[in-house]
């Protein structure tokens, strides 16, 4: 296993020789990561592995474990939302491999070149963790604390003033 992640690999060759590489990485470090970010303290572990499964299918296997700082939707604060992904990769050199590809993997299609970033693969997978509207499950619900009236009821019913006329008509 190799302790620093370079920032260019050739796919090819890393299944090939089946590398690994393990460590870890800030979060200020993922452009894209941080406009959906409250800041960008923090930092990404990650495993990356090469290699080439019973039917000979080339693959990175990516492991990261992640705190993303968010800002909770509901009560508009600061909170980590733990990710754990394992996603399987399987490297694919055209688009028509895609479906031959075996369940629980998905396609990554590798330029002609070979060269692969590791750490976009890191980032576009964290970015894919990140909730629509992320949300602190510590947080109260708001409907609880402002349930509507009597009157607001009544105000929103479309109906309420049919009924009022019909009364008038008895």
């Amino acid at each position: 296993m190799s302790a620093s992640l370079p920032e260019v690999l050739d796919a090819w060759r890393m299944v090939a020789a089946r590398r690994s590489f393990e460590g870890r990485l800030p979060l200020a470090s993922f452009g894209r990561l941080k406009d959906g970010l409250v800041d960008a303290e923090g930092e990404v572990g990650y495993v990356l592995e090469f290699d080439r499964d019973a039917l000979q299918v080339p693959y990175v296997e990516l492991r990261i474990d992640a705190e993303l700082p968010l800002e909770c939707q509901r009560g508009l604060h600061r909170f980590l939302h733990p990710v754990k992904i394992v996603q399987r990769l399987g490297l694919i050199r055209d688009e028509a491999d895609e479906a031959a590809m075996p369940p629980g993997y998905e396609p990554w299609l590798v330029p002609e070149d070979g060269e692969l970033r590791p750490a976009e693969l890191i980032e576009d997978e964290l970015i894919l963790a990140v909730p629509l509207v992320p949300v602190d499950p510590q947080s109260e619900s708001v409907e609880r604390d402002w349930a509507p009236q009597e009157e607001e009821k009544a105000q929103a019913n479309p109906f309420a003033a049919l009924a009022a006329l019909k009364g008038k008509n008895n």
